[in-house]
């Protein structure tokens, strides 16, 4: 019986649903550049010009383009410039070899970055109890944080996050992995 009812209603889909009536869309760019696709029925006509100055992209939520240093600006390509802080052996204090790495975000953060939240992702190596290491993770994550207010970053634009040992880069047991391990990681949201 559910068999048949299913079948039906399937069946009373493409029955009743049948095939869309628009007429395809035509591009035709004329002399100056600029793009017009119109149907036949006159329904949508969209125009496009080209600028040659700057370069735009539109992302699918319509929000990027392309700087004048020709950086992209959507929220995943700030992310991906954002620079990962790492940390010596049971360590969260940001050494000065992190510094510029630091100054770097902080620039991000309040340049590119200024209309998003910034998600500081604190984590660490395997050794330690999970307890330690979520504990440690966040201390990172929170030296990270009062490095970038330092460096002007307005604080209510901050979340922190502790993975601890969950979220590991490299899973090798060597010294050079576990290094790569203790870390904080930039993600950027809406």
């Amino acid at each position: 019986m559910k068999k048949t009812v299913l079948w039906s209603a399937v069946l009373a889909m493409f029955i009743f649903g049948g095939c869309s009536s628009k007429e395809p869309s035509i591009d035709a760019t004329d002399e100056t550049g600029s793009k017009s696709a119109q149907t036949t029925d006159d329904t949508a006509v969209v125009i496009e010009t080209v600028v040659e100055e700057d370069i735009v992209v539109v992302d699918e939520n319509g929000v990027s383009n392309i700087d004048q240093d020709g950086n992209e600006r959507t929220m995943g390509a700030i992310e991906r410039r954002m620079k990962t802080i790492n940390f010596a052996f049971d360590k969260f204090v940001v050494s000065g070899e992190q510094v510029d790495k630091m100054s770097a975000n902080s620039d991000l953060a309040n340049g590119d970055a200024i209309d998003f939240t910034i998600k500081i992702e604190g984590n660490c190596d395997e050794w330690g109890s999970d307890e330690y290491n979520f504990a440690l993770g966040l201390k990172r994550a929170n030296a990270v944080k009062e490095a970038l207010v330092a460096n002007g970053v307005d604080s209510a634009r901050i979340t922190m996050v502790s993975y601890g040992e969950s979220n590991p880069v490299c899973t090798d047991k060597t010294q050079a992995c576990w290094s790569k391990n203790r870390r904080v990681d930039f993600s950027l949201l809406p």
